[in-house]
């Protein structure tokens, strides 16, 4: 085994690699910029070095030779697909934990890796000028969604291929794009290899990755619960035979697309890395740890997993946390944590605390909670409890609409293709319940029953003792729901303690987390969370068109402005894109009109809510 691994990652990823790491008794050393001095994944290592960014080979090299490093684990994202940095590593006498440069030059780009996939008898997908309209406009380097756009007809065409080849830029440094058939129904089911340097090459069954927002995974299970045998056995010889093809060696994933109204499989493309997924793949043949297989086989061991001793075991179902307004265009989100709770008795992998701060500088993803039953309803189910028991107050995540997601007719009869929540809105909870929580503890606080209880505004830290449980109130409450006075309305409290509050209402029982301040209250109810009292700054997303005022959706980066004061504009016309996290947004005109101020300006960093342009109609600057 190796002696030292230094991780080029953070968050969720890195100390997933640290945990495996740790059982095998070698060191980790994490690597971290000004941002994450403090990060989870630096304090669970055993040595860290600064770098002045994730994506500096030079510094991160210089790091792992610093420190001794014996390896180097990229993590996904950032370097882990880019061929210089393993060449960098390796020329420093350190092993990459990953596949050879030249087999990651060769598969990291969607147009060569189609070529191998012919040679290797995988069928593809039909090319863009062969297949007419929709079609897919796409990055032909990198993934994860970036890059992506859907045209439906030839008028929109330029405009999707230049946000595409911007976004595509700033993601991978490579504004390369394919055009392709677009497969309007479809089911995304990927494959996860593993092979070694002595020839052999195993797959671990496939993954149903089907439900997507904006070409992004948010729910990831194992094995895809609707392809028939056939298929399944054609996805599965052809990832292993591509794999072969191209001499691959450690983890890696190959996509495909399943058409729902042909059945037809096509090659996506193939992710040279450990995937977010993968733990639905170790949840479902047990004992199974990609990460220490990764090592191993770097190190140049044979492959210990025979293909004949492959057998899934029951159903995993993983569900991605994102810092985002899923109920409001899924716009990332900032701020900092109050209160964190991650569910017990199922896996989380997660570098999310209380108190910390969550920028828009990296990825939006801060965890995953995973869980695993004997089929696939139960797995459902369990999700669905799990995501009940998750509670993350201080800014908006999607746990929420995972949780309405996860309890769907569509997803428990596992109707939902690529596209489906771009056809489809899920409906956001109803804040009813969270308001009678609110008001119950607001009326405990009013009746002076508030000393010693965890609901108080004094100043609660996460560090503090749990709160001890508090007493029932010894006379009726009127409750007060932001809509009307409700006088003796059948709630019964049944326990409290360290801000988890369970109530009885109307007959049942509900719990909620609940963080009552000076001047708010917040409340996380079946995962989503509600605020009161006071506007939700990091929640508040909606461009505010009432006036013709245009205002940031989320905090980011000003990339284009197309228009200047007294420019006559029309209804959905761009005024300028924003970005975030690596994700583009139009801001349009919201009417025909005059604009009246433009506030920003390419490169401005803009916060929440800040007001960008202002149009106004003819007839109002007339009377002007």
């Amino acid at each position: 085994m190796l002696e030292s691994v230094l991780v080029a990652n953070r968050g969720e990823i890195a100390l997933r690699v640290m945990r495996t790491c740790r059982e095998h008794g070698v060191r980790t050393i994490a690597i971290y910029t000004d941002l994450d001095i403090d990060a989870p994944h630096v304090r669970a290592a055993d040595d860290a070095v600064r770098v002045t960014s994730y994506l500096d080979i030079e510094s991160v090299v210089a790091a792992a030779v610093a420190t001794g490093a014996a390896a180097v684990h990229p993590g996904y994202g950032f370097l882990s697909e880019r061929s210089e940095f393993v060449r960098a590593v390796e020329a420093a006498g350190i092993v990459f934990v990953g596949p050879p440069a030249d087999v990651m030059d060769a598969m990291g780009r969607k147009d060569a890796a189609r070529e191998i996939a012919v040679a290797a008898g995988v069928p593809v997908v039909p090319r863009g000028e062969d297949a007419g309209f929709p079609v897919l406009v796409k990055a032909a380097a990198g993934g994860g969604g970036k890059g992506m756009r859907v045209v439906r007809e030839e008028a929109e065409l330029d405009e999707a291929k230049a946000a595409a080849a911007r976004e595509a830029l700033s993601a991978f440094g490579d504004d390369t794009l394919l055009i392709e058939k677009y497969v309007e129904r479809g089911r995304h089911i990927e494959v996860q290899i593993m092979a070694d340097a002595h020839g052999t090459v195993v797959h671990l069954d496939e993954r149903d990755c089907s439900t997507q927002r904006r070409h992004q995974k948010v729910i990831e299970e194992a094995p895809a619960p609707t392809i028939t045998p056939a298929v399944r056995e054609l996805v599965t010889s052809s990832a292993v035979a591509l794999a072969r093809q191209v001499g691959y060696r450690n983890a890696g994933t190959v996509e495909f697309l399943v058409d729902d109204d042909t059945g037809e499989a096509y090659f996506l493309e193939m992710n040279t890395r450990l995937q977010v997924e993968h733990p639905v793949t170790e949840l479902i043949h047990h004992g199974i740890d990609l990460v220490l297989h990764q090592l191993l086989v770097a190190l140049g061991h044979p492959l210990e997993i025979e293909q004949s001793s492959v057998r899934p075991s029951g159903h995993a179902i993983e569900a991605r946390v994102y810092a985002e307004d899923s109920f409001g265009g899924f716009l990332p989100q900032a701020g900092r944590t109050s209160i964190v709770r991650w569910p017990q008795g199922v896996r989380v992998d997660h570098a999310l605390e209380p108190e910390q701060v969550v920028s828009t500088s990296y990825d939006p993803m801060l965890g995953k909670v995973i869980v695993h039953g004997p089929d696939r309803e139960s797995a459902r189910r369990a999700l669905v409890d799990a995501l009940d028991r998750t509670a993350i107050l201080g800014l908006t995540t999607n746990v929420g609409f995972l949780r309405a997601l996860a309890a769907s007719d569509e997803f428990r009869d596992a109707t939902i293709d690529t596209a489906w929540l771009d056809r489809h809105t899920v409906p956001a909870p109803d804040d009813e319940l969270p308001r009678v929580f609110v008001a119950w503890v607001s009326a405990m606080i009013a009746a002076g029953t508030d000393a010693g209880q965890p609901f108080r505004s004094d100043g609660w830290r996460s560090g503090a003792d749990p709160a001890p449980t508090i007493v029932e109130l010894d006379r009726p409450v009127v409750v007060d729901r932001h809509a009307g006075r409700v006088d003796d309305l059948p709630v019964r409290q049944v326990s409290a303690e360290d801000h988890v509050l369970t109530l009885e209402i109307d007959g049942r029982r509900h719990s909620a987390v609940v963080n009552v301040q000076p001047h708010t209250a917040e409340v996380a109810y079946e995962g989503q969370r509600f605020v009161f009292d006071r506007p939700d700054v990091f929640g508040d997303h909606a461009v505010d068109v009432g006036d013709g005022a245009i205002a940031a959706p989320m905090p980011g980066t000003v990339l284009d402005v197309r228009v200047e004061p007294g420019d006559l504009v029309t209804a959905g016309e761009v005024l300028g894109v924003l970005e975030a996290m690596k994700m583009e947004l139009s801001l349009k005109a919201p009417f025909d009109g005059i604009v009246r101020l433009v506030h920003a300006t390419a490169g401005d960093q803009v916060a929440l809510g800040d007001r960008l342009f202002l149009v106004e109609t003819a007839d109002t600057t007339q009377e002007d």
